[in-house]
Order: structure tokens, then C-alpha cells, then sequence
């Protein structure tokens, strides 16, 4: 009996080792207040070596592209288009088109008005991720940002 529960822990740790999941993006989240009412709203995806982030402006048939929703909110309103910085262009053989993305970390930015003093800016983001040898699933995350 003391032998099968030794195996059988074995079998988990090794099993467990071997399904660790790859999460080469991480994101973090500030904002900024502004005159006249106005803040941006930063989301920053810091990524690991090897890995690449699409940009927003990827064409059809090419990997998913970097997306922020907004939904409508009583505390601010969004002001012109997620804005990001340039991004790096190739082509990539496995979608055969040339692709916009970014390396080691970007910054996004929103530009809101706010509706009060303060407000909690919440949205999602879809992204996906790519090295030379693989692209993980696209991903969706719910982010929630206070403006104060």
C-alpha cells in the first residue's frame, strides 16, 4: 500500500510539472489624470524573451490581434481609439502575409473623460502570443483600473 502511494504522488508531481501552463505576457495596469477632466489609462504587457504580442492593426487571415473593449460606464466615457506605439513588421512565413508586433514590453494607451471626480476604468483585453516555434491560444482578460 505505502508503495502505490508513493508512485501514485510521483505520477502527480511529474504530471503536474509537465502540464504547467506557458503565460509568456504579463499585464499590468496605471492611470494618469489629465487637465480638464480628462486621464489616460495605460495597459502594459511586459513579455518574455523569444515571445512576440500582435498589434492592433493586424489584417484578416494573420494571428489574432491585440483588442480592448471599453462597455459603455455612467463614470467616464472613452475618448478616440487605443492608441499604441509603433510596432515592429515582418513577414511571417506561417501566415504568410507580413505582421505587426512587439518584443520584451508595450505600453497601450486610452484616453478618457471622466464623468466625476474618480471612476474605475474596466474593460477586456484579447490578445495572442507567438514565438518561433509555437502560438498559444488567444487569450481574454477582464481588467479593472481605478482613476483617482
Amino acid at each position: 500500500m505505502k508503495k502505490i502511494i508513493i508512485a501514485a504522488i510521483v505520477l502527480l508531481s511529474a504530471t503536474s510539472l509537465h502540464a504547467q501552463i506557458l503565460t509568456p505576457v504579463k499585464w499590468s495596469y496605471a492611470a494618469k489624470k489629465l487637465k480638464n477632466g480628462e486621464a489616460v489609462v495605460f495597459m502594459k504587457a511586459t513579455i518574455d524573451e523569444g515571445w512576440h504580442l500582435y498589434s492592433q492593426t493586424v489584417k484578416e487571415g494573420g494571428p489574432v490581434k491585440t483588442t480592448f473593449t471599453f462597455p459603455a460606464s455612467k463614470e467616464y466615457t472613452v475618448i478616440g481609439k487605443t492608441i499604441e506605439p509603433t510596432p515592429i513588421t515582418r513577414n511571417e512565413k506561417v501566415f504568410n502575409m507580413d505582421v505587426s508586433f512587439f518584443q520584451n514590453s508595450v505600453i497601450f494607451q486610452q484616453k478618457i473623460k471622466l464623468k466625476g471626480s474618480k471612476a474605475t476604468v474596466k474593460g477586456k483585453l484579447e490578445y495572442m502570443t507567438c514565438n518561433d516555434k509555437q502560438c498559444l491560444p488567444p487569450e481574454d482578460i477582464d481588467f479593472s483600473i481605478p482613476v483617482n
